[in-house]
């Protein structure tokens, strides 16, 4: 495999103390578009990374958890990393998360779980012989992030900041017309009902058409009820969507319906697409909109 070939690929080992956030950082990879593993035992390792190999470009960018879930993972784990060096296609990263005890008890007695080291013994007790066990392999750590005083959407921030390309955009907003008639978007975050707005299937030449043609779409957005929900429900989306964002969503679908999913929410839908995609990636889906009888 060639230089420019090893370039294009990027494999990162998530390790570190339990509860400093390896579920926050496999999340944080799955947002960035890794393909993502959790707790892969380490004995796999060298079969993984052959199947990474001849894949091509599809799995060019691995993030794997390896953690104490793997049982006699510390030797495993040491033995597959010595054999990585042998391997010239790809230089893997480890990134080491880690927290202070007092950090760490505090989070194990708010879930109320108990070490994976000390089941029955006091978390400070499971902590100590962990990081103990785990001196060696922070050693080999290129990247080392302490989650002490990070709240998880910091953590996330920090993973996405340090692993993403200049070009990678992480946040998206998905905006979907639906109709009501046929229930509600089981994944929106955000609902709204424009079905008080003037309806063009009341007259004949628009009904068999949709809001994607223009005859539709003027008609629908003429009125100044519409006008004036369009510019405050702008407003309020337009403060809605960088809280979404802070707060370390990946995506935020926003689903606008009517009764059938065919004028009114599709003209919005389109509308609110081409308006927020000056300032965000944004996609649109019309959920409903081949479902008009006789279809």
């Amino acid at each position: 495999m060639s230089d420019a070939s090893k370039n294009d690929l990027s494999l990162v080992i998530i390790t570190g103390m339990s509860g400093a956030g390896k579920t926050v950082a496999i999340q944080s990879f799955e947002d960035l578009g890794y393909f993502c593993v959790d707790n892969l035992p380490p004995s796999l390792l060298p079969k993984f990374l052959e199947l990474m190999k001849e894949s091509g470009n599809k799995m060019n960018k691995v993030a794997l958890v390896m953690d104490l879930r793997g049982g006699e993972f510390f030797v495993n784990l040491f033995e597959a990393l010595d054999n990585l060096t042998e391997r010239s296609w790809i230089a893997p990263q480890i990134l080491f998360l880690d927290a202070q005890n007092s950090t760490l008890v505090s989070r194990y007695k708010e879930t109320r779980r108990s070490h994976p080291l000390a089941p029955s013994d006091s978390p400070l007790t499971g902590i100590e012989q962990e990081r103990e066990i785990l001196e060696e392999i922070k050693g080999r750590a290129q990247i080392i992030f302490d989650t002490s005083e990070l709240k998880p959407r910091e953590l996330r921030e920090k993973i996405i900041n340090h692993f993403s390309t200049h070009t990678t955009e992480t946040f998206t907003v998905n905006i979907q017309s639906f109709g009501f008639k046929y229930g509600l978007p089981i994944d929106a975050d955000l609902v709204f009902d424009v079905r008080f707005l003037p309806n063009p299937h009341y007259i004949d030449t628009m009904r068999p058409k949709t809001g994607l043609d223009e005859e539709v779409s003027s008609y629908v957005l003429k009125w100044s009820e519409t006008q004036k929900f369009i510019e405050k429900l702008g407003d309020l989306l337009a403060f809605m969507i960088p809280q979404y964002k802070r707060e370390g969503k990946s995506q935020l679908v926003i689903a606008i319906g009517c009764t059938g999913g065919q004028h009114r929410s599709v003209t919005l839908a389109e509308y609110f697409t081409t308006f927020f995609g000056k300032d965000y990636k944004t996609r649109v889906t019309h959920r409903d909109i081949e479902r008009r009888k006789g279809h």
